[in-house]
């Protein structure tokens, strides 16, 4: 057996002309979505990411601004420029580039960001709908892979679903996603004790832990689908996940690649939630 794809960037690429179709539209009403971005410090990788994030804007018709500050930046006036961007009617969504410099504490800075505008999903308040199953943003992590599942007609209905990581942005958020659907989650993390016997029980695994070749063959069972979530570099400094992906693709029923798995995925869906802020903005306004 071998694996079939879950192509990231093509479904990607499907969403955000869905996203440019629906902007239009809104747009037709007199409402330009806009997304306001923050990155403090130079960060490299948070430099490539914010960039991709506003091409992606730009290409479905979205209004993005980057707004690039000191890694000296107090965090009192980080806070004080997302409290005039939440009261900024022209702006729809807001996201601070994570990770912050060391002398900033994220959560504070996530916290400050109004829910409506929270388009990360990281908030509380998003965290709280989610767990409750009330509208708000979810992450867009999760919701990528949730949509890749989607992708493929998976019916998650009584399957066993293992989540490897706990993190608050993905592993707690991609649990929940699942449960919702009626899968039986199984959450595995650092302190699991026989990690194998978990994941070689599961119609689904979703790897999240940033651990290159973390997820082995031998601990997927046939037919799988495996989502792998991870971001690390090999030996020779390209880019891979915490699935070994060569000897995992002749095992599972559907893999997700690295790169051009989840990645395009998280930054369509990040679209996806500033077009429903806006949309949400506009109906309020009504």
């Amino acid at each position: 057996m071998t694996a079939q794809i879950i192509d990231g960037n093509a479904l990607a690429r499907q969403i955000r002309a869905e996203v440019a179709h629906q902007t239009a539209a809104l747009q037709a009403r007199g409402v330009a979505p806009a997304l306001a971005i923050l990155l403090v410090g130079d960060d490299p990788a948070s430099q490539v990411y914010t960039r991709h994030k506003v091409n992606d804007s730009t290409e479905t018709g979205l209004r993005a601004t980057l707004e690039r500050h000191p890694v000296s930046m107090p965090q009192a006036q980080l806070l004080a420029r997302i409290e005039a961007l939440n009261h900024d009617p022209a702006v729809h969504g807001i996201l601070v580039q994570l990770p912050l410099p060391r002398h900033m504490d994220a959560s504070k800075v996530i916290e400050a960001i109004a829910p409506a505008k929270d388009v990360d999903g990281f908030h509380v308040a998003s965290a709280g709908a989610l767990m409750v199953g009330r509208p708000g943003f979810w992450p867009c992590t999760p919701y990528g892979c949730m949509k890749m599942l989607d992708s493929i007609g998976y019916d998650l209905q009584g399957k066993h679903a293992v989540v490897i990581g706990r993190s608050n942005i993905v592993g707690k958020p991609m649990a929940l996603m699942l449960l919702a659907k009626n899968a039986t989650v199984t959450i595995c993390h650092s302190a699991t004790r026989d990690l194998k016997a978990m994941t070689l029980q599961a119609d689904v695994i979703v790897a999240a832990v940033g651990k290159r070749n973390m997820l082995t063959a031998d601990m997927v069972k046939p037919g799988a689908v495996v989502i792998d979530v991870g971001m690390n570099r090999n030996d020779e400094g390209k880019l891979c996940g915490d699935v070994d992906f060569e000897a995992v693709r002749q095992i599972a029923g559907w893999i997700t690649p690295v790169p051009g798995g989840v990645g395009p995925m998280t930054r369509a869906m990040l679209l996806v939630n500033t077009l429903a802020a806006a949309e949400r903005a506009a109906d309020a306004s009504r």
